[in-house]
């Protein structure tokens, strides 16, 4: 037990694993590359519907910030990614880049965020109607990516590109930007803040060894609180069990 008047926090942190190529699911059965048997065959062994919640709080995105460049005909696109986790977040790096880039003539870009595939955006910023931020859009979604922004800066050569130039421009930038990172699979996690008295502590310390959460800060004085962070397919299960501990007090 620790001692009486200690407060212990750490940063958020998520689980990352490397991106396993191949990796698709649908509305039956997941499909899956040969990682190793042990592994595939854990994984069938679960009942369907706790595979389809095991994969619904999974997406891939890239691990960190990274460029790419694409030049034609004296024009200069540069392409910007990052990961993200909210609109204000973009809004942020995008203001900052044209902040950056006040001399380029374009910045065009393209964000992804949420597991459903509707909460996006493309914006052309002057270039003609669907010549720069849906190609950008067309290479996340090839990638099957979320949770990031891409912005294609463009300093004109001069020369006009047409439309099927300006296509392949912004697609073929939008896509080394992406190649120059590594992309990650994470999961789409949730946090549990509560309190609780002494006397209940090794009931809640026997879910969180069972349950396996992120312990993100605990407060031992006159009362325990605890905040953790669990992945949300394990969400329901690890708060039901809390819920049944007495004088436990969820905030």
């Amino acid at each position: 037990m620790k001692n009486k008047g200690s407060t212990i926090c750490k940063k958020r942190s998520t689980v990352i694993r490397k991106f396993l190529p191949g990796y698709e699911t649908n509305q039956t059965l997941p499909k899956l590359p040969a990682i190793n048997s042990f592994f595939l065959v854990n994984l069938y062994l679960l009942p369907k519907n706790e595979l389809i919640m095991l994969l619904d709080d999974v997406y891939k995105t890239i691990d960190g910030p990274a460029q790419g460049l694409y030049k034609e005909k004296g024009s200069k696109f540069l392409a910007f990614a990052w990961p993200v986790q909210s609109e204000e977040e973009i809004k942020n790096y995008i203001t900052e880049l044209k902040t950056e880039y006040y001399d380029a003539r374009h910045h065009c870009y393209a964000w992804q965020i949420g597991l459903d595939g509707t909460n996006h955006r493309a914006n052309d910023d002057g270039e003609p109607s669907g010549t720069a931020g849906k190609p950008i859009h067309g290479q996340i979604r090839s990638f099957e990516l979320t949770h990031i922004l891409i912005v294609v800066v463009r300093y004109f050569g001069g020369t006009k590109l047409g439309t099927s130039g300006l296509i392949h421009a912004y697609k073929t930038a939008a896509a080394d930007a992406i190649n120059q990172a590594a992309i990650v699979e994470k999961t789409l996690d949730g946090q549990i803040d509560f309190k609780f008295p002494y006397k209940a502590m090794n009931d809640v310390m026997r879910v969180i060894k069972e349950e396996a959460p992120d312990i993100i800060c605990q407060n031992f004085d006159l009362t325990c609180a605890m905040t953790l962070s669990i992945r949300q397919s394990k969400m329901e299960l690890l708060l039901s069990r809390l819920e049944k501990i007495d004088h436990l007090i969820m905030d």
